[in-house]
């Protein structure tokens, strides 16, 4: 599923998977949320609610860019560095097509489905 995104006021586009979570979490958009760095890797902010985590893909290593979902603290994460390892509680829900730069910085981010 294509989306759109605005980053701090600027535009931007992503793709979600086809995941249950990440068909999940665009049941929630349009969404917006105010974001908190996380060990000098990743913006993190709160969905209004917990995401199902039933038929989690394996895990892997986010990457920049990667839109994920960490079941434990129930946050998504927008990493602007990529991850050192795989967690089995991390699910990639995307990826966003912005700079790592733009990301790194991001204080408040929009999602809406694509039109």
């Amino acid at each position: 599923m294509r989306i759109r995104l605005t980053i701090d006021g600027q535009p931007a586009d992503g793709t979600l998977n086809d995941s249950p979570a990440a068909r999940d979490l665009a049941g929630l958009l349009p969404l917006t949320l105010k974001l908190e760095d996380f060990h000098g890797t990743e913006r993190i902010g709160c969905p209004p609610r917990r995401l199902t985590t039933d038929g989690a893909p394996q895990p892997s290593a986010a990457k920049a860019g990667d839109l994920a979902y960490y079941a434990p603290w129930g946050n998504l994460a927008i990493f602007y560095q990529d991850g050192t390892a795989p967690l089995a509680d991390l699910l990639i829900l995307g990826h966003l097509d912005a700079s790592v730069e733009q990301l790194a910085k991001a204080e408040r981010i929009t999602i809406e489905p694509a039109t």
